[in-house]
């Protein structure tokens, strides 16, 4: 039973901005690793990894990731807050758990990206082309393999929730489960498709913070 004065709509606003930043650092961090560290057996070959600009690269995404990650967790919040009492409460332990198992591996594939800056020093040589390939194909597969596909479990079982209880709107609940369909078939073959996710995080998000707006100005009208 809810006390007297307690505000409810504080964290899911909160938690919704943080959603809005673990899209965009996400984002960030996808496009520049890509950029440092291209996906392809000679995209870039070790020796020309000694080019300062990709390690620079390399060194802003891997400084992102953690702060995507952290924010990521927010957002699980306010999802919840979102779905109220009436979460199924398989649905949602799936729901979590794959949000946790995608930050997990997240972490594990920046730090696979940032065991490849370690294996180039001193600064200017080239990394030793067997860490090199290993580096880089151990990254790109958490990234696309794992990553990606518990964030499809994360937005399918999100979007056959927000369908049952109705507190997504069907077009968002449609675009969940294609986005699924991308992150779970296409993420780990087709270079940058994985930005779907973001872009879905996004939407979500903003959905989220304006239905909180509606309902503060709602109350303010009525107090």
């Amino acid at each position: 039973m809810r006390q007297k004065g307690q505000r409810v709509l504080e964290t899911p606003r909160a938690a919704g901005l943080a959603g809005v930043a673990f899209a965009l650092l996400f984002t960030a961090a996808i496009v520049l690793i890509r950029l440092g560290i291209p996906q392809g057996a000679e995209a870039v070959t070790a020796r020309g990894f000694t080019d300062s600009a990709r390690r620079d690269t390399v060194r802003a995404a891997l400084a992102l990731v953690p702060f995507a990650g952290i924010f990521f967790l927010w957002f699980i919040g306010v999802v919840r807050a979102h779905l109220g009492a009436g979460e199924d409460k398989f649905l949602t332990t799936v729901l979590i758990g794959s949000g946790l198992v995608f930050t997990a591996t997240l972490f594990g594939a920046a730090a696979a990206a940032s065991a490849v800056l370690a294996v180039a020093h001193p600064t200017g040589t080239a990394p030793a082309p067997a860490y090199w390939d290993f580096g880089r194909h151990l990254a790109y597969t958490l990234l696309t393999e794992y990553a990606m596909r518990m964030a499809a479990v994360f937005v399918s079982s999100l979007s056959v929730i927000g369908l049952r209880l109705g507190v997504l709107p069907r077009p968002l609940t449609i675009l969940g489960f294609l986005t699924a369909l991308v992150l779970l078939f296409v993420a780990s073959d087709v270079p940058w498709s994985e930005l779907v996710f973001p872009a879905w995080s996004l939407l979500i998000s903003v959905y989220i913070l304006l239905v909180g707006d509606r309902a503060r100005g709602r109350t303010a009208a009525d107090a």
